[in-house]
């Protein structure tokens, strides 16, 4: 896709790595936000998740966002041009339109459910032709994530401070807690977590869930027991390792994966 670097030089700009389906589509696609603290990107959360969305039928794009030292508005504006070149490139890249998630870890999780609850409509009299399209994802799939900034016993101080600065203001905290800005046109949402996180304590994924649930909002949340932080696919955990079928099975209970495509 034009306009972004597909060459990872530095934080400065933005990189889309692509891994999309050959053969008969359109096929779904899910860009994926690995975490990282809004310091880095995880290499587990991306390529090796992208790799499992190609082998259960959907397409994916690792979505290498902008980092410390840039902070808030930029890896929103990211994760949305991402959508929206996603759209607007969907006969090139041989994926639908209408069926375009986010799956995001950690702080990458932060970043996914701030795309699904801050997106914006098309535009069809913008000049820029990246705006005629929506920044809404179609789902949301939520890895252990950061969600709020504004509860002080549960907030990632880290992805907060990267994010949001040393003393940012009670308004931007206010907006930059997700499970605030949940409204009825929020995406369908599949969120796992451990119990016992001790990075990002389960109650962010909770929280979550109960503002979609209070908004009549789809979703599915599963939290295993035990497990550290940072879990990514979860290959060797023995309860967590379970996640991936279960999101399967979402996308194809929500058609987004349909059967025999």
């Amino acid at each position: 896709m034009e306009g972004w670097s597909l060459d990872f030089i530095n934080q400065e700009t933005p990189r889309l790595t692509n891994y999309l389906l050959k053969g008969k589509g359109p096929f779904p696609v899910v860009i994926v936000c690995p975490g990282g603290g809004y310091t880095h990107h995880a290499d587990h959360e991306g390529e090796p998740v992208a790799k499992w969305l190609n082998s259960i039928g959907v397409s994916a794009i690792v979505l290498h966002y902008r980092i410390t030292p840039h902070q808030h508005p930029a890896p929103l504006d990211d994760a949305q041009i991402a959508i929206r070149m996603t759209r607007h490139h969907a006969d090139k890249l041989n994926i639908d339109p209408n069926r375009i998630g986010i799956l995001g870890f950690s702080a990458g999780g932060h970043l996914a459910s701030s795309a699904g609850t801050h997106f914006e409509d098309g535009d069809e009299l913008a000049d820029d032709p990246l705006l005629h399209f929506s920044s809404r994802p179609d789902v949301m799939i939520l890895c252990y994530p950061v969600i709020t900034m504004a509860s002080p016993q549960y907030v990632h101080e880290g992805s907060k401070t990267h994010l949001l600065g040393e003393d940012p203001s009670l308004s931007l905290v206010e907006k930059m807690s997700t499970e605030k800005q949940v409204t009825k046109n929020t995406p369908p949402t599949f969120l796992w977590h451990t119990a016992d996180d001790g990075a990002v304590p389960v109650e962010n994924s909770l929280m979550f869930a109960r503002s979609l649930g209070e908004c009549n909002i789809p979703y599915s949340l599963h939290v295993f027991e035990s497990g550290k932080h940072g879990l990514g696919l979860a290959e060797d955990h023995p309860e967590a390792n379970l996640w991936p079928k279960l999101c399967e099975a979402w996308l194809k209970n929500r058609n987004f994966i349909k059967v025999g495509e």
